[in-house]
């Protein structure tokens, strides 16, 4: 914490990351699906071990519950979009 080159970015974002933590718990999403991870460019273990930890958090939660509400408590899954300059 602190050591950002861009002064004191991580810190600023700490807090924005907490404040959308809480937004999100208060509309229904669960503020554990957003979480903030202080890793160097060079640590790929911490990166990959990051990666897995909140992949099984999101299994772990399940589908969007808002959404889930809205077509009567089924999953459903949204239609993938392609991404910009993709090839088809």
């Amino acid at each position: 914490m602190g050591d950002c080159h861009f002064l004191e970015g991580n810190l600023r974002a700490k807090e924005r990351i907490a404040y959308a933590k809480q937004i999100l718990d208060e509309i229904g999403l669960d503020g554990r699906r957003l979480e903030m991870y202080h890793i160097g460019a060079s640590d790929a273990p911490n990166w990959a071990k990051a990666v897995r930890e909140m992949t099984d958090r999101a299994r772990e939660l399940g589908p969007n519950p808002v959404r889930l509400a809205r077509r009567g408590g089924r999953p459903q899954l949204s239609p993938a979009k392609p991404l910009a300059g993709a090839a088809a």
